[in-house]
């Protein structure tokens, strides 16, 4: 008897789910239409009422064109290049300036040989220490170059506030700063994190304009990891690439920080973004009159026949066995460091103390 029952109870729950999804598609159908018709109406009165609608459907109908033609990927990397060129060009403009003003005040000080002194040695220090008040107080995550933050990030480690717009304004003016005292630093381990900021802060403005799949909240969880990971990569490599104009040092840079694991659909975003980004910093470059054309960076003076004269030879040798025998001799005694901590208890107490 509950054999049958259950038999028969099946083939009645068959039938039920066939009529109810005749009729369901039928209902649906008309239902769609009623409110398509709606929609339409609603949007025209609003569209008659609103005279900015035209632009507005303009604007929506252009988003659509350029996120089904070009693709979300490619319009991010382009605004990252383009980003970050800009970032890199009005950082060495008013790293210059703040070195013009150093010589200007020396310069009009020249008839008291003490007043040079103190100008000189005072104006470096007060834009040091301005750098690491401004960036201690807005954002002590700023601190340090943050090649090993992204190391930490990229292998699956969140940290709070290391990628908001607050860190990267107190990273931008502390850097300028520094170098503008005439520090001997440079800007490529800190132009690792500000491109990894402009990522984070262009991925969001992204997900307010296009949306699609920066609508998962990038850079704030666990939604789209992969996705976060492989923009991560493409900044490191235009870190690089937009401070020395150098795209496959970037990408080489990029393969560097993200040892571990670095996918091969990331060679062609790091490159591109990168690339983008150098091209359009040495463009600015001739555009501020600063270059007649675009030339490298670095440039040299080499002979084109004979590059190197055999006299070089025999030290350009020693000084390869001498670096090989120095590294060689760092490895043994931070290995002999490392054990002789290990084994003494007090000093690891110390160490670990809070």
């Amino acid at each position: 008897m509950y054999g049958r029952y259950t038999q028969e109870l099946g083939v009645y729950a068959k039938e039920e789910a066939a009529r109810l999804r005749d009729g369901g598609v039928r209902d649906g159908a008309g239902l769609r239409r009623t409110t398509s018709v709606r929609s339409r109406a609603a949007d025209l009165l609003e569209y008659e009422k609103d005279p900015c609608a035209k632009y507005q459907l303009c604007v929506a109908r252009c988003q659509k064109f350029l996120m089904s033609r070009v693709g979300e990927d490619w319009i991010f990397l382009i605004l990252l290049g383009l980003l970050m060129a800009l970032v890199s060009w009005v950082m060495d403009y008013a790293i210059a300036f703040c070195q013009e003003a150093q010589k200007w005040m020396y310069g009009g000080l020249d008839s008291n040989m003490l007043l040079q002194y103190i100008a000189w040695v005072t104006y470096p220090v007060v834009l040091i220490t301005f750098s690491a008040g401004f960036t201690q107080i807005l954002a002590p995550q700023a601190v340090g170059s943050g090649i090993p933050e992204m190391k930490t990030i990229l292998r699956g480690v969140v940290l709070k506030e290391y990628l908001t717009f607050k860190t990267f304004v107190a990273k931008v003016i502390g850097l300028t700063c520094a170098l503008g005292s005439g520090m001997p630093l440079g800007k490529e381990g800190p132009f690792v994190h500000v491109a990894s900021l402009c990522a984070a802060l262009l991925s969001k403005f992204m997900a307010a304009v296009f949306g699609g799949t920066y609508m998962e909240e990038p850079f704030e969880g666990s939604k789209n990891e992969l996705r976060n990971t492989e923009m991560l990569s493409a900044a490191c490599a235009v870190g690089v690439g937009c401070c020395f104009a150098a795209p496959i040092g970037g990408v080489l840079f990029s393969i560097e920080v993200t040892s571990t694991f670095f996918a091969v659909r990331n060679y062609w975003r790091g490159f591109f973004a990168a690339t983008f980004s150098a091209f359009i910093f040495r463009v600015l470059a001739v555009w501020n009159q600063e270059e007649e054309t675009i030339t490298a960076l670095f440039k040299t003076r080499f002979r084109l026949d004979f590059p190197f004269d055999l006299q070089e030879l025999p030290a350009f040798a020693i000084l390869g066995i001498a670096c090989g025998f120095g590294g060689a001799l760092f490895v043994y005694l931070n290995r002999l460091i490392v054990e002789c901590m290990r084994k003494q208890k007090t000093i690891n107490k110390f160490l670990l103390r809070k």
